[in-house]
């Protein structure tokens, strides 16, 4: 922990200039007293740091001592600056690494491009989660990712919708996909994805497993997702709708908005137009399209019109029309 502390001050002092003991002391949340035990082991360890005496005065590093990052370009350090997710660091446990690893980094950087460095995180902000809702946290998480990196595998009991089953899967990878975690697995059948939140329990097994070689999972996940995708819309409906209407309908997906965006649409004197979008089963259809309201009617299928007049009926009930 000491040792730690003690990097910290030598990167804080090479990233910040001179600071205050009792600005160290607030920013590492130790005593001012244990501050100045660190700066004597800091200069007996031969790190070139001196006290200022006055009003403003601190402890700073000798001019032109630093350490240095070989090949880094500035906007590759303005990304990596970027990239840093805290609320998906601290889901996983690691909030303070990337905290320490983004300090170790600007101090490691040139001093001309500090400045830009920190601008690019005070004025982009990453937010993977939807609005009203501040997504699942699996309790399972960081159990998972210790599985992933140590390449062990797990035990897991699994709800799937239709049924629990018990599973024994060799851990791969995790994804964050709008603000929820899933786990890419392998199993003798092959890969699989599983929600994490839908994990009721886990179970760490001692048993090791081999990585495939040439499993690459920004590749899978892109992969496997379009092919969801693609195989997950299995009809089409024919419907119209208003420009609000076509609206709400193209933000379902970005298979739904891609398909309406490819039909040339003309509205009638109404206010309506008329084309084809792709729909999964139609318990699905019906629940999509109905959050759109008064704003589409579906022509077709026939059934799926007819599930939608069902629903007119109910709510026509409801309300006493």
């Amino acid at each position: 922990m000491r040792a730690s502390r003690l990097l910290s001050i030598m990167m804080l002092l090479q990233a910040k200039g001179r600071m205050s003991a009792e600005s160290l002391s607030e920013e590492l949340e130790v005593s001012v007293r244990t501050i100045y035990r660190d700066i004597d082991q800091l200069s007996a360890a031969g790190v070139p740091v001196y006290a200022d005496i006055g009003r403003n005065g601190g402890f700073a590093l000798l001019d032109g001592w630093r350490t240095r990052l070989t090949g880094l370009t500035a906007p590759e350090a303005r990304a990596l600056f970027l990239s840093g997710l805290p609320g998906p660091a601290s889901e996983l446990g690691l909030g303070d690494e990337v905290a320490a690893a983004e300090l170790k980094l600007l101090a490691a950087l040139p001093a001309d491009w500090q400045m830009e460095a920190t601008r690019m995180s005070s004025r982009f902000h990453l937010d993977p989660k939807g609005w009203f809702s501040a997504g699942p946290r699996p309790e399972h998480l960081k159990a998972v990712a210790e599985a992933v990196w140590s390449e062990r595998r797990i035990s897991i009991r699994y709800d799937s919708w239709t049924q629990i089953s018990e599973r024994v899967v060799e851990p791969l990878g995790l994804v964050l996909k709008g603000g929820i975690w899933y786990l890419v697995a392998q199993r003798e059948t092959g890969f699989r994805t599983f929600r994490l939140s839908q994990v009721l329990a886990l179970t760490p097994l001692e048993e090791h497993f081999t990585r495939p070689a040439d499993f690459d999972l920004p590749k899978h996940w892109r992969e496997s997702t379009s092919s969801f995708e693609r195989e997950i819309y299995v009809g089409v409906a024919k419907v119209r709708a208003t420009k609000r209407g076509v609206s709400r309908l193209r933000e379902i997906s970005q298979r739904v908005k891609d398909e309406i965006d490819a039909q040339e649409l003309s509205y009638d004197e109404a206010g309506l137009a008329t084309f084809l979008m792709p729909i999964e089963e139609e318990s699905w259809a019906t629940r999509e399209i109905t959050r759109v309201g008064a704003e589409v009617e579906v022509l077709e299928p026939a059934s799926l019109r007819g599930k939608m007049a069902d629903i007119a009926r109910a709510l026509a009930g409801f309300y006493g029309v």
